[in-house]
């Protein structure tokens, strides 16, 4: 089904706080009340599913500048992983993983009946040839018949035993989901502690090792000037850092499932441009709108490797102020990490600002998340625009408490 959305028509353009995500054949949008994903199923189907948005819940320091962003992220990381898992079970891609690992258990059971039966064959080929060659009688239509009903009773028993059977495979199905479902939640938490550990090994420890290093085989990277070593040390770590994640974004675009994702990220982007314009939300008029966006996560992550170069900037002058010289490698690292909330305050600032004004400083902070935007938005097609527009559906308010503040 297409779902048709009429948008509230406004004489100009709006500024919506909506934002999305895209899935597993799916997108989640989220707004100021509801959050919800609509998905689309082994059928065809778009399965939509909704959550309450709890951000009205938060006391007044959790919504104060550079706070807020640091729990919107966590909020965001936590939500977005759960949508993300759960679009796996409805686009039948957890299935499909079981499926194949079915076929592969079916595929050894069968090597192994193969290997017994080669064993087997020579004992059970004689009484099969003796039974074969014994002289038909008058007395083999009352034992057809007895056959017949000795087959009979045989189907019968087998039907009661394919019951049997059925019954139990939906409860070792069912008991494998729940254990499946017990196992998830154990490992999300943990998966995502080791992502975030692999980032800020990537991202903040190696760049500053890598820089010491790399002054031995470079030695014009070295300064005697604190200020301007400084700035070449931040230069330096945040051109790696701006490396390794374009290079990551090419790797994942490789990859087709990926590559359907990156489409749904692009339906999403036009659904809220087609929102944010006014006009009625359907395939046509989405279709029309733009694929980049400046609200973006493409787009806080790569503002969020510029900020991290004018906070580490800081580092070395602030330390030579206080202690009259700049810190140790580990301490510089150590540092960097605890700077992290800072960091990513900052770039929320950004990114609210980027998304509520439209002059030559919002452009300028928002063009390169526009230009890696290239690899990570797609253009879709119309089946997950619909799946776009489902979602959004959702979770319009009626009372404006979307308006971009």
């Amino acid at each position: 089904d297409t779902y048709i959305l009429m948008a509230k028509k406004n004489s100009s353009c709006k500024r919506t706080s909506i934002g999305g995500q895209a899935l597993m054949e799916g997108i989640m949008m989220r707004g100021p009340v509801t959050t919800a994903m609509a998905v689309r199923n082994t059928s065809g189907e778009i399965v939509i599913e909704r959550y309450p948005t709890e951000t009205k819940k938060r006391n007044k320091f959790l919504k104060l500048p550079i706070v807020r962003g640091v729990v919107a992220y966590i909020d965001s990381m936590v939500q977005g992983s759960k949508c993300l898992m759960r679009s796996a079970e409805i686009s039948g891609l957890e299935e499909a993983e079981a499926e194949l690992k079915r076929e592969k258990e079916a595929k050894k059971a069968a090597k192994a009946a193969q290997r017994a039966a080669k064993k087997g064959n020579a004992v059970d080929a004689a009484p099969a040839t003796a039974e074969a060659d014994e002289p038909a009688t008058d007395a083999q239509p009352a034992d057809a018949e007895s056959i017949v009903i000795e087959n009979a009773e045989s189907e019968t028993v087998s039907d009661v035993e394919a019951e049997v059977k059925k019954d139990a495979a939906k409860s070792k199905s069912k008991k494998e989901k729940e254990e499946g479902s017990v196992i998830m939640g154990v490992m999300m938490p943990i998966v995502m502690v080791l992502s975030f550990a692999i980032a800020i090994l990537l991202f903040f420890v190696l760049p500053t090792y890598l820089f010491t290093w790399a002054q031995i085989p470079f030695p014009f990277l070295k300064s005697d000037n604190p200020i301007i070593q400084s700035l070449i040390k931040s230069l330096f770590e945040g051109s790696f850092k701006v490396v390794i994640l374009v290079g990551y974004m090419g790797v994942m675009l490789l990859m087709k499932d990926i590559r359907r994702t990156f489409q749904f990220h692009g339906a999403e982007h036009k659904t809220i441009f087609c929102y944010e314009a006014g006009l009625e939300l359907n395939v046509e008029n989405v279709k029309k709108q733009r694929r980049f966006h400046p609200r973006c996560g493409t787009s806080f992550l790569i503002l969020m490797v510029l900020v991290s170069i004018f906070v580490s900037f800081c580092i070395d002058p602030i330390f030579l102020l206080i202690n009259g010289e700049v810190p140790h490698t580990a301490i510089r690292a150590a540092i960097r990490i605890c700077l992290i909330p800072l960091i990513v305050g900052l770039g929320y600032e950004l990114i609210k600002i980027a998304g509520k004004h439209d002059n030559w400083f919002t452009k300028i902070i928002s063009a390169p998340g526009v230009w890696l935007q290239h690899i990570t938005v797609l253009e879709p097609d119309d089946s997950m625009i619909e799946c776009a527009i489902a979602a959004m559906n959702e979770v319009i308010p009626n009372d404006e408490s979307d308006n971009w503040k």
